[in-house]
């Protein structure tokens, strides 16, 4: 990935080390992630709201692998450094990395933050990573507005049926 797109766009050893210095500083440090294909306004209200609970928000995001594995053949319809550029454009997000595993365990425990904050498709019980988060301390908040919105529903919708 060209993280050279934005200066907040960080490999993950560069975001270790940003993440201390911010520590080191006394920041409340927060944690984000998500496939982020198609923008829409759950997305923002989300890190909106994650942003709210600390003074650093990090959001993780899929690498195109893994987005397709999690969303099927076809998807992501833009490539993860575009992503990336567009999440790291936001106001409310200090810095963006891609992960490539199955799940932010491994990035979680590497950057150890103070909050680990999901949409609200979740409780703070069926987060998968929950007890990896609560192993170095870390809290899982649930935030964003109710589940209304969708890329892969704004996809369909967009969707071209080809004449007959």
């Amino acid at each position: 990935m060209n993280s050279g797109t934005s200066p907040r766009i960080l490999d993950r050893d560069r975001l270790i080390e940003r993440v201390v210095l911010a520590r080191n500083e006394g920041a409340r440090i927060v944690f984000a992630n998500g496939c982020f294909d198609v923008l829409h306004v759950g997305h923002v209200r989300y890190l909106e709201a994650a942003k709210a609970l600390g003074d650093l928000l990090i959001v993780g995001i899929n690498s195109d692998e893994q987005t397709r594995r999690l969303k099927g053949e076809g998807r992501p319809f833009m490539p993860e450094d575009q992503r990336a550029e567009i999440i790291s454009s936001l106001e409310v997000v200090d810095f963006v990395t891609v992960f490539d595993e199955p799940t932010v365990a491994e990035l979680l425990l590497a950057l150890k933050p103070d909050i680990h904050a999901k949409g609200t498709d979740y409780t703070e019980d069926s987060v998968p990573e929950r007890h990896v988060v609560r192993s170095f301390g870390g809290q899982v908040a649930i935030v964003g507005d109710t589940k209304d919105h969708s890329s892969s529903e704004m996809i369909e919708k967009l969707a071209v049926n080809p004449k007959q």
